[in-house]
């Protein structure tokens, strides 16, 4: 009779199993979770109550976005609408434009229209709701990573979910603008590929 050799998990695999573990214990929790005891909102530290004692685990998310764009930000854009349905979340769609004008208006206040025209078809058209935050930089192009941890703190959010890239030979020499902003930012930052 043949023996069938056991498997030796590593250190690495049974920390992910008892992760794995805890996250079921948690979601458990959360299914009997009473709303009027605090004690119980206590041990989900990540998650607040809001006025009308609901519980969050986020209150805005913020979503940058690229009105030149907008076909590569699709996956991430339908992230954001998700999470704040789930999550009862506002959406903040932030947009970085200059005071000069270009391609996308001829004025930042035109810029602006746009932003603000395109927050109101996301959220009417995936169930959300929506704001929409213009910033000025003077050279979008370097300034971006700067302007957008700015915006972080100007629009209080506490999630940001943008799009990204594959990373690439490029990454190596000059950050993406995601990882910068996941590796400075206050908030919790969720790049989404594709």
């Amino acid at each position: 009779m043949a023996r069938i050799p056991s498997v030796t998990r590593s250190r690495a695999d049974r920390r992910l199993l008892g992760f794995d573990l805890e996250i079921a214990a948690t979601c458990s929790r959360l299914k009997t979770l009473e709303i009027n005891n605090p004690v119980d909102v206590r041990s989900f530290p990540c998650w607040k109550l809001d006025s009308q004692q609901e519980i969050r685990m986020f209150n805005k998310i913020m979503a940058p976005v690229d009105l030149a764009h907008l076909e590569t930000q699709g996956k991430a854009m339908q992230c954001a609408a998700d999470m704040a349905r789930v999550s009862g979340a506002e959406v903040c769609y932030v947009g970085v434009t200059t005071a000069t004008p270009g391609p996308l208006g001829h004025t930042p206040a035109e810029f602006e229209a746009k932003l603000a025209t395109f927050a109101k078809g996301q959220a009417d058209s995936r169930g959300h709701s929506a704001s929409h935050k213009m910033m000025i930089a003077h050279d979008p192009t370097t300034d971006v990573d700067d302007v957008l941890l700015d915006a972080v703190g100007k629009t209080g959010a506490d999630l940001v979910v943008m799009a990204t890239h594959k990373p690439g030979l490029g990454d190596y020499v000059w950050p993406s603008n995601g990882g910068k902003l996941s590796a400075h930012a206050k908030a919790s930052v969720f790049l989404v590929r594709g």
